[in-house]
């Protein structure tokens, strides 16, 4: 059951249940976890979010309800057959709340639900507040919305001052309604980072790829060059000796084994488990930075994952070309289902796929002189920014190459119908205006893509 709900471009699928505004931070949080195939359910009651959850445990490997109370309505109905997280109420988005609370109306009374007492007395106390009284609702966890609205009120009108701390989406909405002073707590951006990676460890799916071997080829740029600007044989014979320090100092760190290829290429070999904890999810290769800091030469990198070792090796030499062509001291990787993630850097990987397997479009992409590399490159930037037309300049920064490079390849696409001027751009220096063009290929390219995978889009 498991291999089929991971099947999907070799991913773990995740079904998400909340409210809609709660669902789209986590679709955005997701965005880090390149391993997770999501599926997105919005929901406003208890009775929704278990036919959502029953629904989904069909398809997924891990459930995460984006409200407490949400899951404790879907575990009365339905028994579930995967792992099931929720986003607990007691980490940055709590001391957001009571430090909104404070700001707006003060903390001399509180009403409060949901939220654990033991860590609101603790963010009280590091706030430096003690309310004259605090009312925690202490009925059972399956209570419903009325009963706890309920509470609220009455709670209100014993003391008049009284503010509300709520985790319950309609609870909040109808304390708005009626004017009575409140602030609904919701997760931060860490908080949902937190609660994704506990679903993440939990997967069958994860667990089985902790032991994975990947493959990682390391190329120093311009090796042969820095060799040859050496006067004697001495100097470069201790570059190499401070490039191979370096690295195997690294591959020690991912409890891995590293092998001298000759001729600035390394071979490195470690388990998925230990690369997915130091690279923090694919995010961080401090090796770039350390590199260039510590010798002044910057490395090419390419990890592979893979079925196999040959499959992992493969892939390996794909990424590394990907950093090579993107202009080095960079890392990619390819997955299983040879999906690039990449550049491994501090922010969110950009993910895209090497294999465009519209015959059409290829045909005519490659008569246009247009590589599927770019194509990926242009999907995946779309993806991320929801954008699809560009100036000259812009393209030439999304693909790596100069303008006139820019100029030239556009002009062959116009040719070809792959793109269309659809605007200029004004300018405030002298000058033409730059014309903008928009990329339908790539729209209806991802078009196409996205048939089969809707699924994964929100779903009132």
């Amino acid at each position: 059951m498991n291999e089929q709900k991971s099947a999907r471009g070799g991913g773990i699928a995740i079904g998400v249940i909340g409210p809609s505004i709660l669902v789209q931070r986590t679709e955005e949080a997701l965005k880090s976890f390149p391993s997770f195939i999501p599926f997105l359910r919005t929901c406003r009651s208890r009775e929704e979010a278990a036919t959502q959850a029953e629904e989904l445990m069909r398809d997924v490997e891990v459930l995460l309800f984006c409200e407490y109370h949400l899951y404790i309505g879907a575990k009365e109905r339905v028994s579930f057959t995967v792992p099931v997280h929720t986003v607990p109420l007691m980490g940055t988005g709590l001391y957001r709340s009571l430090f909104r609370l404070k700001s707006l109306f003060g903390l001399k009374s509180l009403s409060i639900d949901s939220v654990s007492e033991n860590y609101v007395e603790q963010m009280l106390g590091e706030l430096g507040e003690r309310p004259e009284e605090i009312r925690f609702f202490s009925g059972p966890s399956h209570a419903g919305e009325k009963e706890i609205l309920r509470f609220h009120q009455e709670s209100r009108r014993n003391r008049g001052g009284t503010v509300v701390l709520t985790g319950i989406r309609p609870v909040a909405e109808v304390l708005d309604h009626a004017g009575i002073p409140h602030e609904w707590v919701t997760p931060t951006h860490q908080d949902l980072i937190v609660a994704l990676e506990r679903a993440l460890l939990s997967t069958q799916t994860r667990r089985n790829k902790e032991a994975q071997i990947v493959v990682g080829v390391i190329q120093i740029d311009g090796y042969r060059g820095s060799l040859d600007s050496f006067s004697s044989q001495h100097e470069a014979q201790r570059l190499e000796l401070d490039l191979h320090r370096t690295i195997l100092d690294y591959v020690q760190q991912l409890d891995g084994h590293l092998t001298n290829l000759g001729g600035g290429e390394y071979l490195f070999f470690t388990t998925r488990g230990i690369f997915e904890r130091e690279t923090r999810g694919y995010k961080f290769i401090p090796l770039l930075q350390d590199t260039k800091r510590s010798t002044g030469h910057s490395l090419s990198i390419g990890i592979g994952f893979g079925r196999s070792a040959t499959d992992a090796g493969s892939h390996a030499r794909l990424a590394l070309r990907q950093s090579k062509e993107s202009g080095g001291n960079i890392c990619f990787i390819v997955r299983e289902d040879r999906s690039v993630i990449g550049p491994v850097a501090m922010t969110p990987p950009v993910i895209y796929d090497l294999s465009v397997t519209d015959a059409r479009l290829l045909e005519e992409a490659e008569k246009a002189g247009m590589s599927a590399t770019y194509i990926g490159k242009l999907i995946a930037q779309i993806n991320r920014y929801d954008k699809i037309d560009y100036t000259a300049h812009e393209l030439a920064s999304v693909l790596g190459i100069t303008v006139r490079s820019a100029h030239r390849i556009l002009v062959q696409w116009l040719d070809a119908e792959l793109v269309e001027i659809v605007g200029e751009e004004k300018i405030s220096t002298k000058g033409r205006p730059r014309q903008i063009y928009r990329l339908t290929f790539v729209r209806d390219q991802m078009w196409r893509q996205a048939v089969p995978a809707r699924e994964g889009k929100i779903r009132k």
